[in-house]
């Protein structure tokens, strides 16, 4: 019926916008008549912001009010289910992408390596989900909340690491970048313990912690004889670096942190793909500096 509506003038426009509200009232929770009253032929002769207000009143259930500076943002009810649902949809994913590198390794470090791969993707995505979760339904309780949110935010620290760790120990590197490995791990290591100690006191310093930690190893790339799978690393590392507007967009931008929890999966899903292909599909292996 709704198709069939003809849009002509300004009141047939009236009567399609107020079918299309009564149907999406119909069928979700949202009161979609501050709609047809936007859009009436009565708005355009009296001018009243009412309308406006009220509009905004009613798409501002999908955003709450930017935080000050030293608070966290609070999301809205479907902005909650959104930041659960957008990571928690990858949980299995990773889960049984680590378990496949697992069981195409051929020797113990492409095992080691794609343990702690494999953990760290799981990780990522298995503590996010329970600290939005416990945000959503458990804010009460503060300390729990506190704790998952230090957690949320080392163990991208942890996956960072864990990310470059199949590269680091299974591709040739120049002398220069051999102890990188390491060096990776001892920046996640001191990472973990800024969370600890100043937690959400320095935004910036922290968000340019991650950066650092993210581009820093990647410049080894320059000493590998093989150089394939570089583009993709690009393109996955270019996700996460995208992702990053959107994630000190809340309050500015609806869903904004559920967008970047799509450019990280996305992200990450790239370099899931790099690392299966490159590392562990038979015929593309390297031997290891490792070893």
């Amino acid at each position: 019926m709704l198709l069939g509506c003809k849009v002509a003038g300004t009141s047939e426009l009236f009567l399609f916008i107020k079918s299309l509200s009564a149907w999406i009232s119909t069928v979700s929770d949202f009161d979609a008549s501050c709609l047809a009253e936007v859009f009436s032929p009565r708005w355009k002769r009296i001018r009243s912001p009412r309308s406006c207000i009220i509009l905004k009143e009613h798409l501002y259930i999908f955003m709450n009010s930017r935080a000050p500076a030293n608070k966290r943002y609070q999301p809205t009810e479907y902005e909650h289910a959104a930041n659960c649902a957008t990571h928690a949809l990858w949980i299995i994913p990773s889960i049984l992408g680590g378990f496949l590198l697992y069981f195409l390794s051929d020797d113990h470090w492409e095992e080691i390596s794609a343990w702690l791969y494999g953990a760290g993707l799981s990780s990522l995505f298995i503590i996010s989900t329970a600290f939005h979760t416990i945000t959503w339904k458990k804010s009460h309780m503060r300390s729990v909340e506190q704790c998952f949110h230090m957690c949320d935010r080392m163990v991208i620290y942890f996956f960072i690491a864990a990310s470059y760790t199949p590269w680091l120990t299974l591709r040739e590197l120049g002398p220069w970048a051999a102890h990188m490995r390491w060096v990776v791990w001892a920046m996640a290591s001191g990472g973990t313990a800024y969370v600890f100690f100043f937690h959400e006191r320095y935004k910036v310093v922290e968000l340019v912690c991650y950066t650092a930690m993210g581009v820093f190893p990647a410049m080894v790339i320059l000493s590998m004889g093989d150089r394939s799978g570089v583009c993709e690393l690009l393109v996955g590392g270019g996700c996460y670096v995208l992702g990053m507007v959107f994630f000190k967009s809340d309050g500015v931008v609806p869903f904004a942190h559920a967008i970047w929890h799509l450019f990280v999966a996305m992200g990450a899903g790239i370099h899931y793909y790099a690392i299966w292909k490159y590392l562990y599909t038979p015929g593309n292996q390297q031997t290891s500096t490792a070893r």
